[in-house]
């Protein structure tokens, strides 16, 4: 009779690219639960208390936040994500950039608005945190011109 020894992740997870990797593919499903098991193999793989240690959080802390079900706060998951030495990277869906097309629900409607060249402009500017947030603004108030 063959005997199968249990799948151990964190068994795998010794660099930085594979951790990278392992947590895109976890952020790709639906369920946050799936990210923070995720998060938590790599911190057995890198020992639970080494990883409180570099995030800042206290190893009983940390425990709770990854267990399941646990709902961890967003400045816990940056920490921890940061700890890891990863960053996270948001794209569009599609992975096409730049389309100029916003896509909002208003009064449960979807509606689609086509962004300015000047909110493009905007949100490439070299404040991408000021530039963004004026784009966003001008759409919305595009979409609610339109919703009404």
């Amino acid at each position: 009779m063959t005997t199968f020894t249990k799948f151990e992740a964190a068994d795998y997870l010794d660099n930085e690219e594979v951790i990278a990797e392992y947590l895109s593919a976890a952020l790709e499903d639906e369920n946050p639960d799936v990210f923070l098991a995720a998060v938590a193999d790599i911190a057995k793989a890198q020992g639970m208390s080494a990883l409180a240690i570099a995030a800042g959080l206290g190893r009983e802390s940390l425990y709770k936040a990854l267990a399941p079900g646990a709902k961890p706060r967003y400045d816990t998951v940056l920490k921890l994500v940061y700890a890891l030495g990863v960053k996270l990277h948001v794209q569009p869906k599609d992975g096409i950039v730049g389309t100029g097309n916003v896509k909002a629900v208003s009064r449960g409607k979807a509606i689609k608005v086509k962004a300015s060249n000047q909110s493009r402009k905007l949100a490439n500017t070299q404040n991408p945190r000021q530039g963004s947030t004026v784009a966003i603004r001008k759409a919305s108030r595009t979409t609610r011109k339109l919703a009404a």
